[in-house]
């Protein structure tokens, strides 16, 4: 399974001589404030049903947890194994599961966290962009 990633390049600072000086703390905030959007779409694809998996107990949608990095410049969105899931079931839905007689015992699902970032990519394209431009400053 490809690992679903955004790359996002800012124009117009490609052969400075100057030093670029992030507000980590801006930047970190704008990561988590996008990782929240991610978060919230995932929620509501993990529990809608139909190609997705649909709510039961709601464990899924609850475990769905954002990280930033310690550099403040990634954040990762995904599902976590939490209390209540005797497995960790995310790779189950992703990857399904055969039985005995080589049918589906589990059909795979759709990859809610992908699609959930790829609806939301323009709401992080802005967010972030306006967090890395009010945290920019030139030396």
């Amino acid at each position: 399974m490809a690992k679903p990633a955004m790359y996002l390049h800012i124009e117009g600072f490609e052969g400075f001589d100057k030093r670029i000086d992030f507000d980590k703390k801006r930047v970190r905030k704008g990561m988590q404030k996008v990782g929240r959007i991610v978060q919230r779409e995932g929620r509501k694809l993990a529990v809608s049903g139909g190609d997705y998996p649909k709510r039961k107990a709601g464990l899924l949608a609850r475990s769905i947890k954002v990280k930033v990095s310690r550099s403040g410049f990634l954040v990762r969105i995904a599902p976590q194994k939490i209390a209540g899931m005797r497995d960790f079931y995310p790779a189950y839905l992703n990857y399904g599961v055969k039985n005995k007689h080589g049918g589906w015992r589990i059909r795979p699902k759709g990859n809610y966290m992908a699609d959930a970032l790829e609806r939301k990519q323009d709401d992080v394209r802005h967010e972030l962009t306006g967090a890395l431009d009010g945290a920019l400053s030139i030396k």
